[in-house]
């Protein structure tokens, strides 16, 4: 765990930044704020602050035939969002508010946490952890984080390995004081962005893209401090939703696209909150406003909520599976709910993909609210067919190779009395390599299942994600490499149905363009131009043994130098 302290000096310099170089910010990043046509501009005004009445103080590749040849635990084999985000102005208990925003977003994260607070002397207090929010953060640890203001993170890793270093919000000094951050989201031009600041004499402390942010801000004449966010943030390409915090400042932002959510919300004591999701302004009983809209930043301070507009953003690309797996079914994600999404997708599958059966069950948790959704419009019951076992850790002791599919047993146990001689449909959220989904249907039929039927509430994924989420790479995904009948056939489910992708949009009617389905279609809004790779130095830092091959995560090893330009590199 690492606990951090900064003090906002105007001498204060850190040799990790550029010392910074003349630069001029262009005059469209403020003609106005880009609120969509039906809004109006506003600035809204803080009530006085007092503390709260109720206080809170008190893998499928060309070599692997069969996942029965050996065993390979995949986790969840499922995408993985790369993290959550949490920003509180205004609060007398902004660290252990942002410490229940954080429970909330969990889901989004659970290899690190951080808080960041600034107390009344303008120090910016870091502490930061790896592991699940609860093991990071306990009252002693949140006692040093005293402020009215705090930003926080959860983190699962896309750029950068898992390690302590990369865990954010991430604290900086620079000249003219000292900055919080914390990032949901991923840079398609980080490679490009880095080896532009290193080859100018930046040193890196981590191996995170969110870092090439803070050098941006650093290098950055523009002033004040939020135009210098603008300045940097017109160099980056691909997603980003962050919060950044000062002395007396907090400010969010959203990429143009918006791909990643971000909303605001406002407690009753007039406290400002920024969340990932509407489920963590639930938490801390704050009322949700509305979306930070693409391309936006939004400042905060004692004069209340400013928006300014961070450039003239293009037509929204949101993450549409954000609705299918990443967000909680209890939030509003891109102003839907994520639960009436899913029960929605869950009756167009019953009735675009209909079958004979008796039981509808789920792959909990994720494919619950898409199955009663089917079951509904099926006129058939639906029941706990596969019951979770919520006390598995992140790592476990394998046993012998021997014992079949005992990752999913060990997460998954079939109920014999549900599945006994019935026809039994299946809905799942999504399908990735397919050795999760096989063994679960294995797992079914051994509980004495007359038929297995796959339902997937979301189409065939044939392309990797760039912009936050970590997927394998096309090799990887199944339905990049195989037919519906042919990933049946691999699977061993009687049927097998997917989502139409002409469905979903229809679903989403005049919306339907405002989002991204590269993952179902390949075609991306912002073109990867980098290869996605791990740097083969942060894992020598973890302590990781073995080969490039080893590195679990379908990261593509980047292009290899030739004799010459590693010489020409070494002078």
């Amino acid at each position: 765990m690492a606990s951090t302290v900064l003090r906002s000096s105007p001498s204060l310099q850190t040799p990790t930044f550029l010392s910074p170089n003349p630069s001029s910010l262009s005059s469209k990043a403020l003609q106005k704020p880009c609120f969509p046509p039906f809004h109006s501009p506003q600035t809204h005004k803080l009530t006085s602050i007092k503390s709260s009445s109720n206080s809170i103080s008190t893998f499928f590749s060309p070599k692997n035939q069969h996942p029965d040849d050996e065993f390979v635990d995949y986790g969840d084999d499922k995408p993985r969002e790369e993290c959550g985000v949490v920003g509180i102005y205004g609060d007398s208990e902004a660290s252990r508010l942002c410490y229940l925003a954080l429970h909330a977003l969990q889901h989004r994260g659970q290899e690190g946490a951080g808080i960041v607070t600034v107390n009344g002397d303008g120090v910016l207090q870091s502490i930061t952890g790896v592991g699940l929010v609860s093991e990071v953060f306990s009252e002693s640890k949140l006692d040093q984080l005293p402020g009215n203001s705090a930003i926080g993170h959860v983190r699962y890793s896309t750029a950068g390995a898992s390690m302590l270093k990369n865990v954010q919000p991430f604290v900086a000094g620079y000249r003219y004081g000292s900055v919080g951050v914390a990032h949901n989201g991923n840079l398609v031009n980080y490679r490009s962005l880095r080896q532009m600041l290193e080859d100018n004499g930046s040193i890196f402390n981590t191996s995170s893209d969110t870092e090439c942010v803070l050098h941006l801000i650093a290098i950055s004449k523009a002033r004040p401090f939020f135009l210098r966010i603008v300045d940097a943030c017109e160099q980056l390409q691909g997603a980003y939703s962050m919060v950044f915090m000062t002395e007396d400042k907090l400010v969010a932002v959203r990429d143009p696209y918006g791909f990643r959510p971000l909303v605001m919300g406002r407690r009753s004591n007039g406290a400002v909150v920024f969340a990932s999701e509407t489920c963590a302004l639930d938490l801390i009983e704050a009322t949700y406003e509305r979306e930070v809209y693409p391309g936006e930043v939004l400042v905060v301070d004692k004069d209340g909520v400013q928006s300014l507009c961070l450039i003239p953003h293009p037509e929204p690309k949101q993450c549409i599976f954000e609705h299918i797996y990443f967000s909680l079914p209890n939030s509003i994600v891109f102003g839907r709910s994520v639960y009436e999404s899913r029960r929605t997708f869950g009756e167009i599958l019953a009735t675009e993909s209909p079958v004979d059966c008796d039981v509808v069950i789920a792959v909990p948790d994720s494919g619950v609210v898409a199955a009663l959704g089917y079951a509904e419009k099926a006129g058939v019951p639906f029941q706990q067919g596969l019951i979770r076992s919520h006390y598995v850790g992140r790592t476990f002791i394998e046993p012998s190779q021997k014992i079949r599919d005992f990752g999913v047993k060990l997460k998954l146990a079939p109920v014999r009395a549900v599945l006994e001689g019935k026809r039994v449909v299946v809905v799942d959220d999504s399908i990735v390599r397919g050795t999760t989904s096989s063994k679960i249907v294995r797992l079914i039929k051994e509980a004495g299942a007359k038929e297995v039927h796959m339902r997937i509430a979301s189409p065939p994924i044939i392309g990797s994600c760039y912009y936050g989420v970590d997927t394998p790479s096309p090799e990887e995904l199944i339905s990049n490499r195989l037919d519906v009948e042919k990933i049946r056939e691999y699977i061993g489910s009687d049927t097998l149905a997917f989502l139409n992708i002409d469905s979903l949009r229809r679903l989403l009617g005049a919306e339907a363009p405002n989002f991204c389905y590269a993952c179902f279609s390949g075609q991306y809004p912002v073109e990867p131009t980098e290869p996605k790779v791990k740097s083969i130095g942060d894992f020598v830092d973890d302590g990781l043994t073995g080969g490039i091959d080893s590195i679990n995560g379908g990261w593509v090893q980047g292009p290899r130098l030739k004799k010459a330009e590693k010489v020409v590199g070494l002078l």
